[in-house]
């Protein structure tokens, strides 16, 4: 990982935990890099990362694709729904501060849900797409 995508997954991550919505959909601040290994039902979990270089000048700006990842096992698909709905309210566009990079825009991409092939569980993959150049 870079300076940058470590810095942003922080600045995403207290986002999440400060986002008043998104606690009340997942009953706490269920909001983990990797979830405890008998974690509680719904929460959510940073995914994976795709980070390229898209400089243009001489400043290095890089493009992160960032997977978010909704975990339910309530009601149907009407929660992960709810779980996604509240990750894109508390993210899309928002104007975070990775320490040392200036986010030029983090933007909603796509979400995919699902249910898993147990039957009761749904998860919800939420893409996002972001760009960051360091402060100079």
């Amino acid at each position: 990982m870079t300076p940058a995508s470590v810095a942003l997954r922080a600045a995403i991550h207290h986002a999440l935990t400060s986002d008043t919505a998104l606690l009340a959909a997942l009953g706490g601040p269920r909001i983990y890099d990797e979830p405890p290994r008998e974690a509680a039902f719904p929460f959510v979990t940073l995914g994976e990362a795709r980070i390229s270089d898209v400089s243009a000048d001489d400043a290095p700006t890089q493009e992160h694709q960032l997977t978010l990842h909704a975990w339910s096992r309530q009601g149907g698909h009407k929660e992960a729904h709810l779980i996604t709905g509240a990750l894109l309210q508390a993210l899309d566009d928002a104007p975070l501060a990775p320490s040392g990079h200036r986010l030029v825009n983090l933007r909603f991409a796509l979400a995919d849900i699902r249910r898993e092939p147990d039957g009761r569980t749904y998860h919800a993959l939420v893409r996002f797409r972001a760009v960051t150049e360091p402060v100079s």
